[in-house]
């Protein structure tokens, strides 16, 4: 466990902060960093939890999960965030199942440049991503038309638009108390037996 502030293990949770654990405990049975950092109050990591899978592990989201990962992983860079990068870059790299694609798209996002990339609707969303994230108070109604008009419905829309605005807040929780990942086991889709 690694973080700026004191982080309980399992042996030192009260009932109410093992039931909060029990909630975040991820597919491998473990907590990782992102959710325990929030021991110190209970309340914060479960509404942490249902907000995490709300956007990013909900079975109603129709976008693909691998562009929903790729999508969270461009927000991370944006906001210079090593933890979410290295958890959900792992991800989208798993699930775009293609090395020479998943290099081509990640040297896309770091140079900030989702265009070497992507087109149409993808890149619709990755521009959005980009200005939500660094001009939040500069949107207008026209940057979501913009993803309309490449085919994107509006559910499709708000999926982006929560994916991004929990990235935008994690970063910050992850970057501001010096979360790392020292300890977890790094994407959602590792092997149980590396946990």
């Amino acid at each position: 466990m690694s973080a700026w502030i004191k982080m309980l293990s399992d042996a030192e949770a009260d009932d109410d902060l093992l039931d909060a654990l029990s909630l975040a405990r991820t597919p491998h049975g473990t907590v990782d960093n992102v959710m325990r950092v929030h021991s110190l109050r209970p309340n914060t990591m479960r509404g942490h939890v249902i907000l995490y899978r709300a956007a990013l592990h909900d079975e109603a989201n129709s976008l693909p999960t691998w562009l929903q990962e790729t999508i969270s992983s461009y927000v991370s860079i944006l906001n210079d965030c090593p933890y979410s990068l290295a958890n959900h870059w792992a991800n989208a790299r798993h699930l775009i199942g293609d090395d020479a694609r998943a290099d081509a798209i990640e040297a896309a996002l770091q140079a900030d440049a989702p265009e070497q990339a992507f087109e149409g609707a993808e890149l619709a969303l990755l521009r959005y991503a980009r200005k939500l994230t660094r001009a939040p108070g500069e949107m207008t109604e026209a940057d979501v038309t913009v993803m309309r008009d490449a085919g994107l419905d509006d559910g499709q829309i708000l999926e982006a638009n929560q994916i991004i605005g929990y990235f935008n807040y994690v970063n910050r929780l992850l970057n501001g108390l010096g979360v790392t990942t020292e300890g977890d086991v790094v994407g959602y889709y590792a092997k149980a037996d590396e946990a």
